[in-house]
């Protein structure tokens, strides 16, 4: 499989990092081109091909950089808690923060599917896998109600959250942080109440 050349010391390779991400979000994978890409990054499209050998190998680059910085928001939130529902609380607050603000590489991640990019599919799905066992292992702390299916659990919480995006509104009723709240809440309520 091929894989992201060496980058040139005088690379711009930021700059066609963040084009790729903008298009990619606003444009879907299918829907951009790599002509398109480079015309962006003031470059021509052989040039693109200095840093990257195929367009899905820049889709997995953006899609690391997406990974990287929700899972960076999420530690970052839960290192400052103790309480397992606490620590879940503030996970789902930093990553619907991270998914619903204007980013473009958190957005790629949420939007762009794997299937989407066959060539790289797997490598997509493994990042994907990587960040979601840090729910995996939120969840696994919980106490929750004898029986419950904690795989099935994290499966619709992590769902719930990413598709705010399709409905989330910035001049609604409701900030990110007040929504994951409110997520949790239910969650803890419904595992109280079959304690």
């Amino acid at each position: 499989m091929p894989t992201a050349r060496t980058p040139h010391a005088d690379s711009r390779l930021p700059l066609v990092l963040n084009e790729a991400a903008r298009l990619f979000r606003a444009n879907g994978y299918s829907g951009t081109s790599i002509r398109e890409i480079a015309r962006a990054a003031g470059m021509l499209p052989g040039s693109l091909y200095c840093h990257f050998a195929t367009k899905e190998d820049l889709l997995k680059a953006v899609y690391v950089r997406g990974v990287d910085q929700i899972s960076g928001a999420v530690l970052a939130a839960t290192e400052r808690h103790d309480d397992p529902w606490d620590r879940l609380e503030a996970a789902c607050v930093a990553h619907l923060e991270a998914i619903l603000r204007d980013d473009d590489y958190a957005q790629v991640v949420i939007r762009v599917l794997p299937s989407d990019a066959p060539a790289v599919r797997e490598d997509l799905i493994a990042l994907r896998n990587q960040y979601e066992n840090l729910f995996a292992e939120l969840v696994k702390a919980l106490p929750l109600a004898r029986g419950t299916d904690r795989h099935t659990l994290r499966l619709m919480l992590v769902g719930a959250l990413n598709w705010s995006q399709t409905w989330y509104r910035a001049d609604g009723r409701f900030n990110p942080g007040t929504i994951a709240r409110k997520f949790v809440a239910l969650v803890r309520q419904g595992q109280e109440v079959s304690a």
